[in-house]
């Protein structure tokens, strides 16, 4: 994985396989403090506390079609790396939460990537999942939340063409307003 939005779809898809309806994606950039914060929340089916402790084994996964399970691993070593540190909490039918935070401007943090693009891939791909997005750059904002967007379309389907358009919109908008400086 070489960017910090591959790491974002892997994990999110694992939360799409584990049923959530309702999958949080937050990304804080403090450059006062020289960090960067990911963190994934779900409501989904969760893990038993033998599980958990075997999801950071590169060696084991839930997967049929491979017999490694590298995602889980290969975050919590590219936080590491970047002098950040990695946590996991998850509990079974009550969700699970990855959290992963970074050096933000160390050499080897990777970089965030083509986030708006997995957003929407996971939108597209995942029309009966809610996906609420949170992005912070220093003391500002801005957040998508898929909720909100169904309550103003009401019956166009959350992944028609021009609805998709309208999330790419409002998610260059947002982010470039929020990395701008005043």
């Amino acid at each position: 994985m070489l960017t910090l939005a591959d790491h974002i779809l892997d994990i999110t898809e694992n939360s799409v396989r584990a049923d959530a309806s309702l999958i949080e994606i937050s990304i804080d950039e403090d450059t006062g403090k020289d960090l960067l914060k990911v963190e994934i929340r779900d409501n989904g089916s969760g893990m038993s506390p033998e599980m958990v402790k075997k999801v950071l084994d590169p060696f084991y996964t839930t997967k049929t079609v491979r017999r490694v399970g590298l995602g889980l691993p290969l975050l919590k070593d590219a936080a590491e790396r970047s002098g950040g540190g990695f946590h996991l909490e998850s509990y079974e039918n009550s969700g699970t939460t990855v959290k992963a935070t970074f050096g933000l401007r160390h050499l080897d943090r990777q970089p965030m990537g083509a986030i708006i693009n997995i957003m929407i891939i996971l939108i597209i791909s995942n029309s009966d999942v809610d996906f609420f997005y949170k992005h912070r750059h220093n003391d500002r904002r801005f957040e998508m939340d898929t909720r909100e967007i169904r309550n103003e379309i009401e019956d166009v389907p959350i992944n028609h063409p021009e609805i998709i358009k309208y999330i790419r919109g409002i998610m260059t908008q947002g982010l470039v307003e929020i990395q701008s400086e005043a």
